[in-house]
């Protein structure tokens, strides 16, 4: 029975990892983030920009991490909720980052105006958002690429000599 359990619990792990992204952002509560999420409308698609501060982060090692953005639209406070490995979310991009000693910051609902500012932290941009895009490892596998590089090898490349660099000067 006990073996059944440990089996079956290893299944589900490696059928969980499958469907995991490879690089996802490192995203933190008090972040101003830019997440990128495909929209379907009836048989046409498009992608649609959120920006706005992390108020929340939940299971950040599981396949089901999830980031709560808030933002205020026309006046109103705008919450969505994003799971980080799901295939309609294509890009986080974190903007900003902020000192906060909280996980959860539900006081920022009350907050307008100045009072509403959270103190920046320097941080290295290209480091936290080195993932790359989805879409495009999707598209393109790897395999495919080192033959592409492989035909671009072969064909004859010009080679720029001192020589003819000075004829061409002389001529002018």
């Amino acid at each position: 029975m006990i073996k059944y359990i440990s089996v079956m619990q290893d299944t589900i792990k490696k059928v969980e990892q499958s469907y995991m992204k490879k690089n996802i952002t490192d995203v933190r509560s008090g972040d101003t983030v830019k997440v990128t999420q495909k929209i379907k409308e009836g048989s046409k698609e498009r992608t649609q920009d959120f920006e706005g501060l992390v108020i929340r982060t939940r299971r950040m090692g599981s396949h089901t991490a999830t980031i709560a953005v808030r933002k205020i639209a026309s006046g109103v406070g705008v919450e969505k909720t994003f799971l980080l490995h799901s295939p309609l979310v294509t890009k986080v991009e974190v903007t900003k980052r902020s000192k906060v000693r909280r996980n959860y910051l539900s006081y920022m609902r009350e907050r307008t105006g100045k009072s509403s500012r959270l103190a920046n932290v320097g941080f290295d941009s290209d480091s936290v958002n080195a993932g790359e895009d989805i879409e495009e490892a999707v598209e393109e596998p790897k395999e495919e690429k080192t033959e592409k590089t492989e035909k671009t090898e072969d064909s004859p490349k010009e080679e720029i000599k001192p020589e003819d660099v000075k004829a061409k000067e002389g001529k002018e």
